[in-house]
């Protein structure tokens, strides 16, 4: 039968099979290979030996030597088949063990039968048998074994006229090599089973290491392990590309000054477990320095976390908070509101109210109205959904934009323009919240600026997407300025106070930033994007 060479198995065509890896198994058949050229080798040198005469008798010398010169040229011309692996390994452990038994019993023969003690000999070939093939098989040759010592000392009887009382020795033979080839055949599954579990173990650990790298190496945050001498064991695809350093750096130095120098110090005691640090594409990153001991090595674990995601992660919390709570206020003001406006329209319709107090149901209608607007923005902003980006082209996105918003609005072609002053200009943004931010800036233009008309302009600041949204107002005072993007505060008795917070609260969603520009000559808020091709940025 062929050799498997991934789960190799040497069947005997009568046994169960025993499976042993590839190599050990030729390994082991040549070890037995050279302990029959040894032997054979020994029982050549016997014949010229004076102790062997006195050890057992050679009754047939001529025999004797034919069968020990014979197993010896035997032994070398199937070497030449075992190391060249000419055979299946089946084949060639087969044949050997049964030449053995074969020849061990003619030289037994030659020198007396079982009372020369050479039968002891086949001891080795049957358990042999147990390890090199095992199952029935190994049986099946120790019976062969067993057989072979009993005809031959029926023929001795039979022939030479001697004795029946030495069929009890091998009769003794017999049951030795059945009980040779069983503890053989138990201490080859015993092993075999070891070296199942052992491989299976093995598979394991290998498998779970693949997984802990795959993983390290895809996680969003950077893992670098070092040692005391800030000698770099270990980094992920994350660290790497925060620092935009290349996978050959073998120590923190090489991957930023700043950095080493931060962790020497913590590593003296005398710094704090983290460091902030500004990194040259225009982010930050936070690491967080601690102890992994392994074994008794002491080694540093960093953690790196792209600030943007850290705000990003807070902004989230905290929206969702705010959203949960402002929901509960909101629904409970609507309903006594509604009360409140459905009575004042009731009143209003009365025949004999005078003017002045008609005058005063008008104001309840109207400034219910307001708080119902601001209400409607706060249940807005508690049901926002997170933000799923994907890659926007700001020089295409922006014009489909201006277009819809003109419809939505009824504007006149001259009351929002565009302006592109950089091409290929790319983002990662929702495309909802990135509508929703510049319809809120667009409308704020037109409804505060001096000729209701806006500029939109798509340019590049500080090697990152912007967009500006301009209007012909005045220059805001500083202490509006100050508290533009504060809830609830407004300029203007109509607006809400909450339109720029929730514009800069999306923007922040997205990892983008929207600001003030205080350079400007004219009103002009500044939204900063991530760069697609990027996918990072400094908020």
């Amino acid at each position: 039968m062929a050799l498997d060479t991934q789960h190799t198995i040497y069947p005997c065509p009568f046994s169960k099979n025993y499976g042993l890896p590839e190599q050990q198994a030729w390994l082991l058949l040549k070890i037995y290979f050279l302990y029959r050229f040894v032997s054979s080798s020994l029982l050549i040198m016997l014949s010229y030996s004076a102790f062997t005469n006195d050890a057992f008798d050679i009754f047939n010398t001529l025999l004797y030597e034919s069968i020990s010169y014979s197993y010896l040229i035997f032994i070398t011309i199937t070497a030449t088949f075992l190391f060249r692996r000419m055979f299946a390994y089946s084949t060639q452990a087969q044949i050997t063990i049964f030449s053995d038994i074969v020849i061990v019993t003619l030289l037994m023969h030659a020198c007396g039968g079982v009372t020369s003690g050479l039968g002891v000999l086949l001891a080795f070939p049957v358990a042999a048998a147990g390890v090199l093939i095992g199952g029935r098989c190994c049986l099946l040759l120790a019976s062969i074994a067993s057989f072979a010592v009993f005809t031959e000392q029926i023929y001795v009887i039979n022939v030479f006229n001697k004795s029946y009382a030495s069929l009890s020795n091998a009769g003794l033979l017999g049951a030795l090599f059945f009980t040779i080839a069983v503890l053989s055949m138990l201490m080859a599954q015993r092993t075999e089973q070891s070296e199942n579990l052992a491989n299976q173990q093995q598979q394991t650990i290998t498998r779970l290491e693949e997984l802990n790298r795959y993983i390290i190496q895809h996680l969003q945050s950077g893992v670098v392990i070092c040692d005391e001498l800030q000698n770099i064991i270990l980094s992920n695809e994350a660290s790497l590309r925060f620092f935009q350093v290349l996978s050959s750096v073998k120590t923190i130095p090489e991957i930023n000054a700043q950095l080493a120098n931060d962790l020497a110090e913590w590593q003296t005691g005398a710094g704090k477990n983290e460091s902030f640090i500004s990194l040259d594409v225009g982010m930050s990153v936070q690491v967080q320095f601690s102890t992994l001991q392994l074994n008794d090595e002491n080694l540093v674990h960093l953690m790196i976390e792209d600030m943007a995601l850290y705000n990003q992660r807070l902004q989230q919390n905290k929206l969702a908070s705010l959203g949960r709570l402002t929901a509960s206020i909101a629904h409970e003001i609507r309903n006594p509101l509604g009360a409140i406006s459905h009575a004042g329209q009731l009143l209003s319709e009365e025949d004999a109210l005078s003017d002045e107090n008609k005058r005063l149901t008008e104001i309840i209608q109207n400034h219910c109205k307001r708080v119902n607007h601001i209400i409607e923005d706060i249940l807005r902003l508690s049901r926002r959904t997170p933000s799923t980006k994907q890659k926007v082209v700001l020089e295409t996105w922006v014009p489909e934009f201006v277009h819809s918003f003109s419809e939505e609005y009824v504007l006149q072609p001259q009351q929002i323009k565009l302006n592109v002053l950089d091409q290929g200009m790319t983002t990662l943004f929702d495309e909802g919240q990135l509508r929703q931010i510049l319809a809120n800036l667009c409308s704020n233009a037109i409804r505060y600026g001096n000729d209701e008309s806006c500029l939109i302009e798509i340019l590049n600041i500080n090697n990152r997407p912007c967009v500006r949204v301009i209007d012909q107002g005045s220059e805001l005072d500083e202490d509006v300025i100050d508290h533009l993007f504060e809830p609830f505060f407004t300029t203007s008795s109509q607006g809400t106070g909450l339109g720029l917070y929730i514009s800069r609260e999306l923007a922040e969603l997205n990892q983008a930033k929207l600001s003030y520009d205080l350079t400007h000559p004219k009103t002009c808020f500044s939204l900063s994007l991530v760069d697609a091709d990027l996918g990072v940025m400094n908020l």
